[in-house]
């Protein structure tokens, strides 16, 4: 049972080490060919390219740390929304509005755009 898992661990990280090198490559490729003639860039090596890729991760995707969960946050918010009443409804508004810009910034701008 443990050398099955030892297996398929080495089989997985064999696969995902492969999918890293072939993505690096296309994009060290792409950025080589492309970057020089577009942005008067230079040339990068591979280690550059997945220094790069890695920091545009941090950047623009966040480190997440399990995948697949897309909108948890947003499911739970949407569930308890639907078991409030509508008094707890108002009150919860007026506790975001007190905290985002006060009850004139969110009902005085109505107010003056309707005179």
């Amino acid at each position: 049972m443990r050398r099955r898992w030892l297996r398929r661990g080495l089989k997985i990280a064999a696969i995902g080490g492969l999918a890293v090198a072939v993505f690096g490559l296309v994009v060290t490729s792409l950025w080589n060919w492309l970057g020089p003639a577009v942005f008067g860039a230079h040339t990068i090596t591979f280690w550059q390219d997945l220094g790069l890729l890695v920091l545009a991760r941090i950047l623009f995707g966040g480190m997440h740390g399990r995948p697949g969960r897309p909108g948890h946050w947003s499911g739970r918010m949407r569930d308890r929304w639907n078991e409030m009443t509508p008094e707890e409804r108002e009150r919860f508004r007026q506790g975001i509005r007190s905290r985002c810009g006060g009850d004139e910034a969110a009902d005085g701008g109505l107010e003056a755009a309707k005179e």
